[in-house]
């Protein structure tokens, strides 16, 4: 058969129902034979759509997320998206397009090294150069992509290669790679030596991140959790691995984390890190990070391990195969938990003292956090994707997370844009649950034309815009470090949203009075096919707690009015 339809069938074999991408010359025949393809393709109206796309696919469903584009640009509009999946380490294959094999080198029409451009941003990388190679590049490309730590894989393919024939076998064995065995198990001896450090701690916490949710490890976390009274934070990428109503949940942690979060880590003298890499949006000022506390470092990925801040009892391993050890190794010791009892009357003070507050609304206007409340309570099992800024914030600080991959973001890279075609993935992979992007104006318009997508593929997303005319995490950035010398945020030539939702073909609706908003919000999740919903908020409302950039979290700055008063 051909190349093109072994690479289909491949893909078959490995379990793929959906892929997301857009056509061209150079990848010509990989479309032809789409055509007879057992699964569905998406055409987006952009590759870095497709990319993110599939990036919300893989996250919503667990599966390997993937995207197709043809040579040169359709090519290079895809690196932006294999950098966000490279750095939030989500489990993708980007099959593209190549201009002729004669044609490499020549500066030909459409071609672009693609390999040497996405280097820096691949867990891997495959270039055919002879037509045999295409399945079985194919199989292991999902491999490398979905074991050890998660993340994006290249396979580009040149025309040519893609339209000769071949003699096809289905592969029936376990693909094997020389020199690449990650490490899954855990040292037995170390997870032990960390139980005891468990077992004498006074004031532990867990830090936890990404690594939860991408190692389907929630469950094993919540029983470590349950085998004493640990304290639990998050990172952004790992909010929903453990409850917010669970009885342990401190709130997110790092620079727009919880105050109980933030100085609990710093007044710790034990972390147990689990599936996260101590990135500077949590240490903040690194050579003041948690200076009282021994740290245990749990990751399948040894590189991450001492990379920023030195482990004392480093972990090389599956976050799932390891925490259940933990937590048998944990039990067998029989401890004392009244040990513990000093540190949740500090962290309950804390949290009575310290919550989440805004100042409340006057004259029905609405507030951004308020925002994220009435949609907590219209929607509190949606699916939530979101772009990049001051509402990614607010949702991860007050939608309350109960389950693992039902928050969707752009953590490491912080892709603006990112939201609505990862909601299309997403919605693709969950076809039976709600998904939400929440979006604000300065990122959703760039990449806005995902709405075509959304009616005339009939992926129903529900887009929740927070519209304060601002590139709103930026200006506040101005605002408080800056002088309040505002330069290029204002997003004063916005379209009219609903008139624009509208023109795609899409429900477009408007919201400006607090009164009016949580029917309204009721009002879009029932509404059939794909909406737009424009709430105006507040416009120069900020985000906190936040710890200033460079500081320590002992610095961390709550919001003006809390003292004296809870609310929000």
């Amino acid at each position: 058969m051909r190349a093109a339809d072994a690479l289909m069938e491949s893909l078959k074999a490995e379990g793929v129902t959906d892929v997301f991408g857009i056509p061209g010359g150079a990848n010509l025949p990989i479309y032809d034979a789409v055509v007879d393809a057992d699964f569905r393709h998406v055409q987006v109206r952009h590759e870095q759509g497709a990319g993110h796309a599939a990036e919300g696919y893989a996250r919503a469903s667990g599966k390997v997320g993937v995207a197709f584009a043809t040579s040169g640009p359709g090519a290079t509009n895809l690196i932006t998206a294999i950098a966000d999946a490279m750095l939030d380490s989500t489990p993708t294959v980007f099959i593209t397009g190549q201009v002729r094999t004669e044609l490499i080198g020549t500066d030909g029409f459409q071609e672009a090294d693609i390999l040497g451009a996405t280097l820096p941003f691949v867990k891997h990388s495959f270039q055919a150069t002879d037509p045999r190679q295409i399945p079985e590049y194919v199989h292991e490309a999902f491999h490398v992509a979905s074991t050890g730590r998660p993340g994006p894989v290249l396979l580009d393919i040149p025309q040519d290669l893609s339209r000769a024939d071949i003699d096809y076998e289905p592969r029936t064995e376990p693909v094997e790679l020389p020199g690449y065995k990650p490490s899954l198990e855990g040292n037995i001896k170390q997870i032990r030596i960390a139980a005891k450090a468990m077992a004498n701690a006074r004031r532990p916490i867990f830090y936890t991140g990404g690594g939860v949710i991408n190692g389907n490890a929630a469950e094993e976390l919540r029983e470590l959790a349950a085998s004493d009274r640990f304290p639990v934070t998050s990172t952004l990428m790992g909010l929903g691995g453990y409850p917010a109503s669970g009885e342990h949940w401190l709130g997110m942690l790092g620079m727009h984390g919880t105050y109980t979060a933030n100085h609990a880590m710093d007044k710790a003298d034990l972390i147990v890190a689990i599936g996260a890499r101590f990135d500077d949006r949590i240490t903040g000022k690194l050579s003041e990070f948690a200076p009282h506390a021994k740290v245990i470092h749990i990751d399948v990925d040894p590189a991450e391990i001492s990379k920023n801040v030195g482990a004392h009892i480093p972990i090389v391993g599956d976050v799932k195969q390891v925490l259940p050890k933990l937590t048998r190794e944990y039990r067998a010791l029989q401890t004392d938990s009244s040990r513990l009892d000093e540190w949740w009357a500090t962290l309950r003070g804390w949290l009575r003292e310290h919550p989440l507050y805004y100042e409340p609304a006057s004259d029905g206007e609405i507030k951004p956090q308020a925002m994220i409340e009435a949609l907590h309570r219209v929607a509190p099992d949606a699916i939530i994707t979101s772009d990049v800024g001051q509402h990614q914030m607010w949702a991860a600080q007050y939608f309350g997370f109960e389950q693992p991959r039902h928050w969707i973001n752009s953590g490491g890279l912080g892709t603006m844009g990112f939201g609505l075609p990862a909601a299309v993935g997403a919605k693709v992979a969950c076809p039976d649950q709600t998904v939400v992007c929440v979006a604000g104006d300065g990122s959703l318009i760039m990449n806005v034309q995902e709405l075509a997508t959304c009616v005339s593929e009939q992926i129903p997303v529900k887009v929740f815009l927070m519209n304060n005319g601002y590139m709103g995490m930026v200006r506040q950035w101005q605002e408080l470090f800056w002088d309040r010398r505002y330069s290029s945020v204002v997003m004063g030539s916005s379209p009219d949203w609903v008139k624009l939702a509208e023109a795609f073909g899409a429900t477009g609706l408007r919201v400006d009075r607090a009164e009016d908003l949580e029917g309204t919000m009721r009002q879009a999740l029932e509404t059939e096919g794909p909406v737009l919903l424009d709430v105006r908020v507040t416009a120069e409302e900020n985000c906190f707690p936040m710890i200033p950039p460079g500081e320590a979290a002992r610095d961390l700055v709550e919001a003006p009015g809390l003292k004296g008063s809870v609310g929000g």
